[in-house]
């Protein structure tokens, strides 16, 4: 039996363990390659992760020393509510981790984040063809109603 991760805010030092689950994060959704994201954005990524006037924060998963999963979330004001809303933003487990609970540790975590800050409200969106991860989500959330609408400019 496998034991549960440990989920802990990220250090400086996690770096390149980071890297490949933020890489693999980028791939599932098409950022790879030709179409990968600038190094630039990676490095002001997990710079802003440090910076205490940043509202943008990143947890990891560990289990035996080695990094599982990562979530990074960030808080914004919303027009309709005085406390601050939380966005989870990137979500991703090791395809070896997966099925484990990962990611439901990572999404509880940043409910308790989420808490801590004054928040009322967690939410994010996700491809509508990933079925796996809807499967989770459909445990630990509830659905909005709300479809989200993008135009890249």
């Amino acid at each position: 039996m496998l034991s549960p991760p440990t989920v802990r805010q990220v250090e400086r030092d996690d770096y390149e363990a980071w890297l490949p689950l933020w890489d693999g994060y980028n791939a599932f959704y098409g950022r790879s390659g030709d179409t990968a994201l600038p190094s630039q954005t990676t490095r002001v990524t997990w710079g802003r992760f440090f910076k205490p006037e940043e509202p943008m924060h990143a947890l990891v998963a560990e289990r035996d020393g080695r990094l599982i999963g990562l979530v990074h979330y960030l808080f914004h004001r919303s027009t309709t509510m005085v406390t601050p809303i939380c966005y989870l933003q990137d979500l991703f487990t090791h395809p070896e981790a997966r099925g484990e609970g990962v990611g439901k540790a990572l999404i509880e975590a940043v409910y308790d984040r989420a808490h801590e800050a004054g928040s009322t409200r967690v939410y994010w969106q996700t491809q509508e063809t990933n079925h796996t991860a809807m499967r989770l989500y459909d445990q630990v959330a509830d659905k909005s109603g709300f479809l989200v609408y993008r135009k890249d400019v």
